[in-house]
């Protein structure tokens, strides 16, 4: 049975539809994804922890759920917002609907309401706290709202990051190389890639010291994206510092952000942040510009950028910090996903640099 739910943002803004998944409460930030398919991918991306996703795309749900479209071990989403949810899926892998998926996770969603609508107010006044339920009425709701904490002071790293390290070896048998990703909330595809190109990965905690890491002997190390405040992850640029200068490092999303850190940089919360699969990129030492996914609702400061790293990819929609490169180390990174998922495979070739960047220090 369906139950008319809402949603209700932080500055009194209140959308009534029918409710599906969970019935249970949900608060988190209230972001949107511009992606056409992938609301698989995007449920399991560890990078929306601690947030409400509305896809801007107005049916959900038609090709149902698989084994194959997962990126963590669990829906990480606070809610799921959409304006149809389809529940009668057509697909030869499909193994369940989207309701029933979110039934078993214990996560709440609400369907029929106008998500462009909303996706214009988030676009024009930037992303903001909210609140879905089908058991409060809006006074409760806000009351609800007001008690818990703003997404931007929470370390969601902690709370999705693997509490043990693990291997994720080649299928094939011992690879080539060796390299340690640092869960800051990694995706299962960048593990799939690296492992693809011949690579042994040992994933670890995003608490993991720089000796711990270098226990491994990797030939490198990727610090893989994850959600959250960057600014507020000192222990993760502490223990980065101490790999700079010893192993090759790529750095994806957060990581792009925490690699600024590491060498004095800054960053800065975004209005609405970019998420989807259709985000420009230009690379500035070739001209040449990709086509990106992107999750991340904070970007580097490029005011602050020094100490041998520069600018090496910028956002053509709105010039911030895409990429870096150092001068001299073997190191760098992107604020993108060239892991994609969803999203366009234009910058799987990354993962290839990294492998040649490895290659060459190993030699």
């Amino acid at each position: 049975m369906t139950k008319r739910g809402i949603l209700l943002l932080e500055d009194g803004s209140l959308y009534e539809g029918t409710t599906f998944g969970a019935d249970v409460d949900a608060c988190g930030e209230v972001v949107f994804n511009t992606s056409m398919t992938g609301y698989q991918e995007m449920l399991t991306d560890p990078s929306y922890a601690g947030q409400i996703v509305i896809p801007t795309y107005p049916l959900i749900g038609n090709y149902g759920i698989n084994e194959c479209d997962v990126e963590s071990s669990r829906i990480q989403v606070r809610g799921f917002v959409v304006r149809e949810d389809c529940a009668e899926p057509s697909h030869y892998l499909s193994q369940k609907t989207v309701n029933d998926y979110l039934c078993e996770a214990g996560i709440p969603g609400i369907a029929g309401l106008d998500t462009r609508c909303i996706t214009r107010k988030l676009r024009n006044y930037g992303v903001m706290m909210g609140v879905l339920t089908s058991q409060r009425t809006p006074q409760e709701a806000a009351e609800l709202l007001a008690s818990v904490p703003n997404y931007g002071t929470i370390d969601f790293v902690k709370e999705v990051s693997t509490q043990a390290p693990f291997r994720f070896r080649p299928e094939d048998g011992a690879g080539r190389r060796n390299v340690v990703v640092v869960d800051y909330g990694c995706k299962y595809n960048i593990m799939r890639i690296v492992r693809k190109l011949g690579c042994n990965v040992t994933v670890v905690p995003c608490t993991a010291t720089a000796k711990e890491i270098l226990a491994y002997n990797p030939d490198g190390v990727l610090l893989s994206p994850g959600p959250g405040n960057p600014e507020l992850l000192d222990y993760a640029v502490y223990n980065i510092r101490g790999l700079i200068g010893y192993k090759p490092i790529m750095g994806i999303c957060l990581g792009n952000q925490l690699i600024a850190r590491a060498f004095g940089g800054k960053n800065f919360k975004l209005k609405f942040g970019h998420r989807g699969g259709n985000h420009p990129v230009k690379d500035l030492a070739t001209g040449k510009v990709y086509i990106t996914a992107q999750n991340h609702g904070y970007a580097v400061d490029a005011d602050s950028i020094n100490a041998g790293l520069e600018v090496s990819h910028i956002n053509l929609n709105d010039n911030t910090v895409e990429g870096l490169r150092h001068k001299e180390l073997p190191i760098f990174t992107i604020q993108y996903h060239s892991e994609a998922s969803p999203g366009p495979l234009d910058s799987t070739y990354l993962f290839e640099q990294f492998m040649e960047m490895v290659d060459r220090e190993k030699k």
